[in-house]
């Protein structure tokens, strides 16, 4: 074998060997799981989480200002924004730190900028954005609902379409969910949500006083008297039974039940903010009143969408997700309806129900798959305080006019 021989095998050999490393190079940038950092501050919670496009969450973190508005009876959306200024850095630090991904390793950054409270999605809006442009990372602005509605996706194996239901303390919403970012609007409250509603009865029972409950949120307080009370004792009028569409309203009930309370303190010689004895069968009463409205509704959604397709009978689901969604007696009046109607029951894990930075990063995940709303340029994106889900069907619903069959819950 002569020198130029030699000379010229050698030369393949070495472009072989670099056309190797370079296709393994290459072959490993396409495995690399995508990451997403979610930022989560729609209300009075700071989350932030880093999740893969495999679904594995491998960083979190919480920031809860549940005890400063306990102290307040509510949250004061200044002392909310303070709050999240105070705490943002912190916790994207944490949920980085615990994932071990640093942030040039992110193939985006994901945060909560509709809908919520003004102040509180200002913060995180104005910090992402800021880690946006000095990391040069794409952002992906999130509709809060929509998370809610996705988290099921990250638990479960769900296809779309389905059925969704989001409770929670600002929102109640009954939606058919036909994929990212496509939504049929089927029905929501017309005045406040359940989560609100049950917060300022546990409020006018002075519930924070209960020796059994000082420690507890509103609508919390309320599900744990509930569960030794006699529902009996006391009967609210279902709110909407003579509208046959799938909107809710949990304002007049809410009157309902203070008028109860005022005369349950009348009749015991009883100042306004002292604990009633009946404080429980109060609670379970009001608490069944809720199930009941919220059970009737979702009836009508199930039958609306059987009758037109939407859903298909045999592998129908019901997701039920939201901070309400974590109140047992609830859900189980819900997976009675499930069962009877042939529908698949799921919520999501009762940390994942709440706000969580979880959710804002796997619906960044959702989107960044789907190729929908990545932005490579933030100039001009704002947050909006009120914000609908989807296309609004509610009137077809309503002019259906669809009866619900008597249901009998026993929980």
């Amino acid at each position: 074998m002569n020198s130029i021989t030699k000379s010229l095998l050698k030369s393949i050999k070495h472009g072989q060997a670099a056309w190797l490393r370079s296709n393994s190079t290459h072959s490993r940038k396409q495995c690399l799981p995508k990451l997403v950092l979610g930022i989560e501050t729609s209300c009075d919670d700071t989350g932030a989480a880093v999740v893969d496009d495999a679904g594995n969450i491998l960083g979190e973190a919480l920031h809860c200002q549940k005890e400063v508005h306990l102290k307040t009876g509510g949250i004061i959306p200044l002392v909310a924004q303070q709050l999240h200024r105070e705490n943002i850095e912190q916790i994207v630090k944490e949920a980085l730190s615990i994932s071990g991904v640093s942030v040039n390793e992110l193939a985006a950054i994901a945060a909560t900028v509709k809908p919520g409270l003004a102040l509180s999605l200002g913060v995180g809006l104005e910090y992402s954005l800021k880690l946006v442009n000095k990391y040069k990372k794409p952002f992906i602005p999130i509709h809060h609902m929509e998370a809610h509605a996705l988290t099921i996706r990250l638990t479960n194996q769900v296809e779309f379409p389905f059925l969704v239901l989001l409770l929670s303390g600002g929102h109640c919403i009954l939606a058919v969910a036909q994929g990212v970012s496509d939504f049929l609007l089927l029905g929501q409250s017309i005045d406040i949500a359940p989560g609100d509603m049950l917060d300022k009865v546990a409020r006018r029972l002075s519930l924070s006083k209960h020796p059994e409950c000082h420690s507890m949120a509103g609508g919390k307080a309320i599900e744990h008297l509930a569960q030794t009370g006699n529902r009996q004792q006391y009967k609210f009028r279902v709110p909407m039974q003579h509208y046959r569409n799938c909107h809710f309203s949990f304002s007049g009930l809410q009157n309902l039940v203070n008028k109860v309370i005022i005369q349950k303190e009348k009749e015991e010689g009883l100042q306004k903010g002292e604990l009633l004895p009946c404080v429980k069968d109060i609670a379970a009463a009001a608490q069944h009143a809720v199930a009941v409205h919220i059970v009737k509704r979702t009836y009508r959604a199930m039958l609306f969408c059987i009758k037109h397709s939407i859903l298909s009978p045999k592998n129908a689901t019901l997701v039920v997700s939201g901070g309400v969604a974590s109140n047992q007696y609830i859900r189980k009046a819900l997976q009675i309806l499930a069962d009877v109607n042939g529908f698949a029951f799921l919520c999501p894990p009762p940390r994942l129900c709440t706000d969580n930075g979880v959710m804002i990063a796997w619906n960044g995940i959702e989107r960044l798959r789907a190729g929908l709303g990545v932005l490579h340029c933030t100039d001009g994106i704002r947050y909006e305080a009120n914000a609908p889900l989807g296309i609004d069907i509610s009137k077809r619903v309503e002019e259906d006019s669809i009866k619900v069959p008597r249901l009998k819950m026993k929980i």
